[in-house]
């Protein structure tokens, strides 16, 4: 016996109304890619949910692969099996024996479409629930908050039990809310693609790169994290920005309290450049709020201003500790945490101001002719489709150190 197909359900996508055909067919397109290499799977729709058809394929593989898809609320391996008590009461003890948690407490729920089945909803729970626990140790039925509620399905048919709710990513699907341009450092905010991928963002990567003031190890560092944001979607577009000829020319002409603001300003007038060739509508960036000087809300006043593309900051609420939780959840701290400069970080004056005025750094900046600069910075950047896997090597990256 095995389980046949798996449940999915839809969660938030089922209150998009007239859109909801959109966002339903680009989470099919993406369970379809996550399951391309897995023999024999089928996936199948309706309005309410969707079932992946395993077909003799295990089905645990299948659910570790579906809980990373945006989209997914909620997850359930089911049976199919003949009309038959004895039968229905061996599934159930195998399904309870599979369950991919631990399960102390259950109950049995009969749900009896066919009304000529020869036995009642209650001779039905109380068949197959007397024989779990007659087949099972340290087992105890619970009817008001179980672990398990095993779902019995009796139709003209078949019948399908089910009942193991496997919690999904939630979210949006992958691409459904269109496409932004996140400003990857290579710091520990860089969880912030996931969050965004998980209101269904199309993403690609910024990074300002500046040798030799930053190292190929920097580069690097950033490759890594985004492959690891690759693992959603399968590969990530990284935009490598020269940046150095911009940041010696601010270190000239720009007060050194004010250069860490000039910098910000033309990092967005860069990326907004970028964003405007690769036709996204957003720009992403891990500030928040108040973590760092150019992070206060006099700063992102100021440094707002060059661009009227909207700036989307999902960690903007979020402290430290939050942030490093969530980078440890997704695998991304170490890599994060690895003592290779970026550019923000080689030219931080010492005493940067968190409360700069707009009237200010426009009058500094005034005197300073960067936009062919900014061309060229747009018209070199490199630009790199990384794929999962592209780990780092920390063991080898701290020899160099040395």
């Amino acid at each position: 016996m095995k389980f046949d197909h798996i449940i999915i359900r839809y969660g938030e996508i089922s209150t998009k109304k007239r859109n909801r055909k959109g966002f339903v067919d680009k989470m099919k397109a993406h369970i379809r890619w996550s399951l391309k290499d897995i023999e024999g799977v089928v996936l199948t729709a309706n309005r309410e949910r969707m079932y992946v058809l395993l077909n003799g394929a295990d089905h645990v593989p299948v659910i570790d692969r579906l809980k990373g898809i945006f989209g997914i609320q909620s997850l359930s391996p089911a049976i199919k099996i003949e009309r038959d008590l004895e039968v229905m009461k061996t599934a159930a003890l195998y399904y309870l024996n599979h369950t991919l948690e631990e399960v102390n407490t259950f109950k049995i729920t009969t749900k009896r479409a066919d009304k000529d089945f020869p036995y009642n909803t209650d001779e039905i729970n109380r068949a197959i629930g007397g024989h779990l626990l007659r087949n099972t140790e340290d087992l105890k039925v619970d009817v008001k908050n179980p672990d398990l509620n095993l779902l019995v399905e009796v139709r003209r048919e078949a019948v399908y039990l089910t009942g193991e709710i496997i919690q999904g990513a939630g979210g949006l699907p992958f691409g459904s809310s269109g496409k932004a341009m996140l400003m990857l450092s290579g710091g520990i905010d860089s969880p912030v693609g996931f969050l965004s991928m998980k209101r269904g963002l199309d993403v690609e990567a910024i990074h300002f790169y500046s040798p030799p003031f930053t190292s190929e190890r920097s580069r690097q560092k950033v490759i890594d994290l985004a492959g690891k944001l690759a693992e959603i979607n399968g590969s990530m577009k990284v935009h490598i920005v020269p940046f150095t000829e911009i940041q010696l020319l601010i270190q000239k002409q720009i007060p050194e309290n004010y250069s860490m603001t000039t910098t910000r300003r033309l990092m967005m007038r860069v990326a907004d450049r970028i964003r405007e060739k690769e036709e996204a509508m957003a720009l992403i960036t891990g500030e928040s709020l108040g973590q760092v000087a150019s992070q206060t809300m006099s700063s992102m006043f100021a440094i707002n201003e060059v661009t009227n593309t909207p700036i989307l900051r999902p960690l903007i609420t979020m402290d430290k500790t939050e942030i490093i939780k969530i980078a440890r959840e997704l695998d991304t701290f170490e890599i994060s945490n690895l003592p290779y400069e970026d550019c923000c970080t080689v030219f931080t004056p010492a005493s940067p101001k968190t409360k700069p005025k707009r009237e200010k750094v426009n009058y500094y900046e005034s005197f300073v002719d960067f936009e062919s600069l900014i061309e060229k910075a747009v018209s070199e950047t490199e630009i790199l489709t990384v794929k999962p896997g592209q780990t780092f090597d920390k063991e080898e990256a701290m020899e160099d150190l040395f």
